[in-house]
């Protein structure tokens, strides 16, 4: 047996979220149901050494979610690509020490948010954005009561039609990458100019409330482990790129379809 890690890709769509849960459908779960499968584990519990890099919510999508278990030499991303669903991918991997954990071990976090330029004005999502680097106390940003406070690194570029939103810390609270969203959103669309009050506050309800950003449009994008290097499997990661892109087409068309409708119906 030995330690690995192991880069995942998945569409998060139509998972409640990565971690296992009895009653309803998650990553993490057809994760334990594939290792189950191909005799890694019982499925009782979890396998040796397994940990996550992270927990994402419902509907939000990965490219380099993280996990790391004690495997036999055989399983690869490939191996474990031929029993998870085809909205899971494996593509990568990297041995690594027993003592290494996928959540406690990971210095950086990075997350992706697609944010539409309907209606936004993205000079004043740009000028906000200073003003949320650094060190600050999320804590009117997060239901979280601990652990609130956070050094993030952001950045902003146009892709027309969106809006691409980096934000990178080595850990965030719950909700906080999508409602640091939220908040800019607002920004930007005149709605609101308290961004500083928003960090000061202890609690924010009611109106002075900011919204949750929607999870489809967010992606884990990458987690750092300094001194890990993974090693793509080529064959995996054709498998994975096949797998996506064929998604990315039904979606275009999809959209395409939808907005054919609205424009006949708007000139109507």
């Amino acid at each position: 047996m030995v330690h690995r890690a192991f880069r995942l890709a998945y569409d998060g769509t139509n998972y409640h979220g990565f971690q296992r849960q009895p009653t309803v459908t998650t990553v993490e779960g057809e994760l334990f149901a594939a290792l189950g499968r191909l005799g890694v584990f019982d499925g009782d519990h979890r396998p040796s050494g397994y940990a996550a890099a992270g927990r994402t919510d419902r509907g939000v999508s990965a490219l380099a979610q993280t996990v790391g278990l004690k495997a036999p030499d055989w399983l690869t991303p490939r191996a474990l690509n031929s029993e998870l669903p085809a909205t899971i991918r494996a593509w990568a991997m990297a041995t690594t020490e027993p003592s290494f954990h996928a959540t406690h071990d990971a210095k950086r976090r990075v997350y992706t948010y697609y944010l539409l330029e309907n209606s936004i004005e993205t000079h004043r999502i740009r000028e906000a954005l200073p003003a949320l680097s650094g060190t600050h106390d999320f804590r009117a940003l997060t239901p979280d009561d601990d652990n609130t406070t956070r050094t993030l690194q952001t950045a902003l570029r146009v892709e027309p039609p969106f809006i691409v939103l980096t934000l990178e810390a080595g850990g965030f609270p719950r909700q906080l990458v999508r409602r640091i969203v939220g908040l800019l959103t607002a920004i930007g669309r005149g709605e609101r100019d308290d961004l500083a009050a928003v960090l000061q506050a202890d609690t924010l309800s009611g109106p002075d409330g900011v919204r949750v950003a929607p999870p489809e449009p967010l992606l884990l994008r990458d987690v750092v482990y300094p001194g890990l290097s993974f090693d793509r499997d080529t064959e995996a990661a054709t498998s994975a790129v096949d797998v996506f892109e064929q998604t990315h087409q039904q979606l275009a068309t999809r959209a395409r379809v939808a907005g054919a409708i609205h424009r006949g119906i708007d000139t109507e």
